[in-house]
């Protein structure tokens, strides 16, 4: 096990048990050594004070009340070492009123989460390196049978930091474990706490979510415990709102349909899964009927775009992760036939971005999949791709790419800056882009002049 940890990890380690004090590996890191997988972080304990600790390590800082110290690494990394501690009443639901420095690591491993995350490793100082587990709460049975369970009380674990709600779907969908009943039971319970916790938590452990392996099975824990409602109420909506039509191979509801949407996208991407999983949220809002009164769900993706944009505002996804999710959104009931034109190939590249065409296509996927249909691509999706993988090479035509520019426009004109320039520019490259044989100096030179006169 400890050929696993990192050499500069190793050190840290061992100046702090040099310098006197008790130090232990724990958390995610020890849990994640135990099942053989990656460590990211690895999170440090000991009876050293901050204080302390930052005689050890002149270089770490500290700026917390928590008794967490970040000491540098070489290429910009931290590893963080926590005083050992008790906590008090946690009135917010998320952070306790107050931290007195724990004199155990017994003690210290009561106040965490889940016994899978309650382990200590201490590694002892002869060669060849030795190791010792304290696990007073059975965490390694847990990971051996592959089960979520909260540490000691449940009833309380999840009334002290409401984000252990959320953080108990995600480890259990991250690691393909279930949630043990009692624990689970109170999860259900005490859904609605998850309302105390940050936009910007509830972010990052949503987007973890859906980077794992099961990101289906995690969105249904969500719902199946209550806390879809508080997360994402939108989606909700969905539920029995009914798209089957003669001859459609949609045959579940709208809910059902996104979440299998999800489930199907072949990306990895987290942000374009997301918006595999909300690409139908206007159709609830938008349902109507035909003249024959069957259910039609007219203009959909407008609105499920603008209510995209209002959910990714509350959920604190960056400008630019909204923008994609809503350019996704808005543009996926893109159509594809046999007789699209080059142009029309081009003006979809430029609608959606050249950056997106692939998210598209696979959103595309996951849509197909999720209604029912049992190929990933039609033959005219086929043919689609080929034609914009034709016109990806070099680039696609844009407007940059014309014979002249607004400068030659006002040279051959004699005209002076102003919007007309703007106006022939646009109207030479729909002209061009319709048949790029006309993209000449000379031809286009023309072609300013008399569409000027028009507007003249």
């Amino acid at each position: 096990m400890q050929n696993m940890i990192p050499a500069n990890i190793l050190e840290v380690y061992k100046k702090v048990e040099k310098a006197g004090f008790e130090i232990y590996f724990v958390g995610g890191c020890v849990r994640n050594l135990l099942l053989k997988k990656g460590v990211k972080d690895w999170d440090l304990t000991t009876n050293a004070t901050p204080k302390e600790l930052l005689k050890i390590f002149p270089s770490a800082f500290y700026d917390n009340n928590f008794g967490t110290v970040g000491i540098p690494l070489k290429e910009n990394a931290v590893v963080e070492i926590t005083t050992y501690r008790t906590e008090g009443e946690y009135k917010d639901k998320r952070h306790p009123e107050s931290v007195s420095w724990g004199k155990t690591i017994e003690e210290d491993l009561s106040r965490r989460d889940f016994t899978i995350n309650a382990i200590a490793l201490h590694l002892a100082s002869s060669e060849p390196l030795s190791f010792e587990l304290i696990d007073p709460f059975n965490g390694q049975k847990d990971i051996k049978d592959k089960v979520i369970k909260a540490v000691g009380d449940a009833n309380i674990r999840f009334k002290e930091d409401a984000l252990r709600l959320i953080r108990a779907v995600r480890i259990a969908t991250e690691l393909d474990f279930q949630i043990e009943e009692n624990t689970w039971n109170k999860i259900k319970e005490d859904s609605a706490l998850i309302k105390n916790v940050s936009n910007e938590r509830i972010h990052d452990e949503l987007l973890k979510i859906l980077k794992s392996q099961n990101p289906y099975e995690g969105i249904m824990m969500l719902k199946e415990s209550g806390l879809l409602v508080y997360i994402l109420p939108e989606l909700l909506e969905g539920v029995g709102v009914s798209q089957a039509r003669p001859g459609r191979h949609h045959k579940e509801d709208v809910f059902t349909h996104n979440v299998l949407s999800l489930k199907f996208c072949p990306s990895n991407d987290p942000v374009v899964r997301f918006s595999a999983l909300i690409h139908d949220i206007g159709k609830p809002r938008v349902k109507g009927e035909d003249k024959e009164g069957l259910v039609i769900f007219h203009n959909h993706e407008v609105v499920g775009a603008k209510m995209a944009g209002e959910i990714c505002k509350r959920l604190r996804f960056s400008k630019k992760d909204c923008d994609k999710i809503v350019n996704l959104i808005r543009w996926h009931m893109f159509s594809v036939n046999e007789n699209q034109t080059d142009a029309a190939v081009r003006r979809f590249i430029r609608k959606v971005g050249v950056e997106n065409v692939k998210d598209m296509m696979d959103l595309r996927v996951g849509d197909r999949l999720g209604g029912g249909t049992q190929t990933a691509e039609s033959w005219r999706l086929k043919l689609f791709k080929d034609k914009i993988e034709e016109q990806l090479k070099p680039a696609p035509f844009s407007i940059n790419d014309l014979a002249i520019d607004g400068n030659d426009i006002m040279k051959e004109l004699n005209i002076k800056p102003g919007p007309n320039v703007g106006i022939i520019l646009e109207k030479l490259f729909e002209e061009t882009d319709e048949d790029l044989s006309k993209n000449s100096k000379k031809y286009l030179l023309q072609r300013a002049r008399e569409i000027y006169e028009g507007l003249s």
